[in-house]
């Protein structure tokens, strides 16, 4: 469930993506596709909102962004890399100006002690310009908060770039 912060920065973007006519993509695994959800909760974001990846799988990383399989199996799904991937990979897939992507280990189960639980990798990027990547690791709080707090940072991510 998306917080009251979340709504809040779901509309910002919209209305800063709206001034400056930019369309937006997202990539989402850990997140399954609550950012593109959120953003469809602001009167008029079909102006802007140009579509969303829910690419859960790896498969679906690789058939619907391009991630290579290769930089999967030496990297793992939850990386930097495979983000940054990601986030290229919707901006390749269509014609939006901003994008981002989000792949971590929401939990309960799935952690390791290289890669816990609340772990999320999150990355944006403006075609033809600026990317930025962060690794958050919010713990074990619980799923619905990892991915509420997952959306609102990459978000705010977003809103970085267009800032």
């Amino acid at each position: 469930m998306l917080t009251q912060k979340g709504f809040e920065a779901a509309g910002a973007l919209i209305a800063a993506a709206k001034t400056r006519e930019i369309r937006i993509a997202t990539a989402e695994s850990c997140t399954g596709g609550l950012i593109a959800a959120a953003l469809t909760t602001v009167p008029g974001a079909s102006a802007v909102l140009e579509r969303g990846f829910v690419t859960y799988s790896n498969e679906a990383k690789m058939e619907m962004l391009g991630v290579p399989a290769e930089l999967i199996a030496r990297k793992g799904a939850v990386s930097q890399e495979v983000a940054l991937a990601m986030v290229d990979g919707a901006l390749k897939h269509s014609p939006a100006d901003i994008a981002v992507a989000v792949t971590g280990i929401a939990g309960p189960d799935g952690g390791s002690e290289e890669k816990p639980v609340g772990l999320v990798h999150i990355a944006a990027a403006l075609r033809g310009g600026a990317r930025l990547h962060e690794e958050q690791r919010f713990g074990d709080i619980g799923r619905h908060e990892v991915q509420a707090k997952t959306a609102v940072a990459a978000l705010s991510m977003m809103q970085r770039l267009l800032d």
